[in-house]
């Protein structure tokens, strides 16, 4: 248990950036989600504005230190990948 004023306060800012980074994170699996069920209906369109959307959010979200920017990077590759393979094949 914290005894000094400066180590509750440290606690107290260490549970509200828990709890943002937990929502952010939370957020980019939705949303990477919602882009592999597109893929996965082979509908290029709604694929296509998803991955859009899902960049977005990496990028926004690497700006903080939720994720590293390697990590979003990283994301982004894969993902783009799967939807080059979805525009060729259709």
């Amino acid at each position: 248990m914290p005894n000094s004023l400066s180590a509750k306060k440290r606690v107290r800012q260490n549970a509200t950036r828990k709890s943002l980074n937990s929502w952010r994170k939370r957020g980019i699996r939705e949303q990477i989600k919602t882009f592999l069920s597109a893929v996965q209906a082979k509908d290029v369109k709604t694929a296509e504005a998803e991955f859009r959307k899902t960049c977005g959010i990496l990028d926004k979200i690497a700006c903080t230190s939720t994720i590293h920017k390697n990590f979003a990077s990283r994301n982004k590759s894969r993902l783009h990948k799967r939807l080059k393979a979805l525009q060729q094949a259709a």
